[in-house]
């Protein structure tokens, strides 16, 4: 199987779509059961841990974050409703999103391992840069930003498990690099509308990429995300790496100034260890 471009690619990845042999990631049933929960408005704390503690694992992770220095109030947080009075329902909602994204980074195949944890680790590198950034830009939550850097890259988790097929790309690293780059932020907007996010997340996995967008109005997720991926990449030999950090609107959204590294800011880089700790 031969691909002439990326078109070409993204209407094979569309053709398998609606062949049903191409499965796109899902959120668990339980981030499912929690968001419809709290969409409903009337859900009390005692009924929305009581959803909760129905998965003994995320229940202790969640704790776990509660007593984390980024949440923690005076007193021990003990029990998932203790959490939920704490945090808020909105608050919980996001977490338990969050919390549950590395389920979806399970390879089916060894061969895929390596590829699946970089891009974890990638993405929990910008969600903690993208809630440090928050800060910055009070009308964002910082949670909200979090998962936003969390899912800026889901796009290439199906495309990955297609190439598995297609020795093209399965047997040339280079290949599937600059085809992931390329086809990721059209993928990811496919997964986005399925899931159901929030519009103004919706829009982070397929237009993070385009560091020209200039939109009307103040800064958005999708703003946070663009500086904190360029600030993660900063260094290495990504293609955007080389990108001018002045000629990108979203710095001057946000406040920042384009010579200004993240890290640098006195008591950022704390942070951004804090809540890169929640998931690695």
């Amino acid at each position: 199987m031969q691909f002439k471009s990326v078109q070409d690619f993204l209407a094979h990845v569309q053709t398998e779509l609606d062949a049903n042999r191409l499965i796109l990631p899902t959120l668990p049933d339980i981030a499912l059961k929690v968001r419809d929960s709290v969409a409903k408005g009337d859900t009390s704390a005692q009924e929305l841990a009581d959803l909760i503690v129905t998965d003994v694992a995320l229940s202790a992770r969640l704790i776990q974050v509660a007593n984390s220095p980024l949440y923690r109030g005076a007193n021990e947080i003990k029990n998932i409703q203790m959490a939920v009075t704490r945090l808020g329902n909105s608050t919980i909602r996001t977490l338990i999103t969050s919390l549950v994204m590395q389920q979806m980074f399970k390879p089916s195949t060894a061969v895929l391992e390596q590829y699946f944890r970089s891009i974890w680790e990638q993405g929990v590198n910008v969600s903690a840069i993208s809630r440090a950034l928050a800060s910055f830009v009070p009308h964002l939550n910082p949670d909200e930003a979090m998962l936003s850097g969390l899912i800026h890259q889901i796009g290439k988790l199906p495309i990955l498990t297609l190439i598995e097929k297609i020795p093209e790309f399965r047997d040339s690293p280079s290949r599937l690099e600059k085809l992931l780059e390329k086809a990721h932020p059209h993928v990811g907007k496919i997964i986005m509308d399925t899931w159901s996010f929030p519009a103004e997340l919706k829009l982070v996995a397929s237009e993070y990429v385009d560091f020209q967008r200039n939109h009307d109005g103040p800064a958005d997720y999708v703003d946070l995300v663009q500086v904190a991926f360029l600030q993660s990449i900063n260094g290495t030999d990504h293609p955007a790496s080389r990108i001018d950090w002045a000629t990108v609107p979203a710095f001057s959204k946000i406040g920042l100034q384009a010579d200004v590294e993240i890290l640098e800011i006195e008591g950022v880089s704390e942070e951004i260890e804090l809540a890169q700790s929640m998931f690695l």
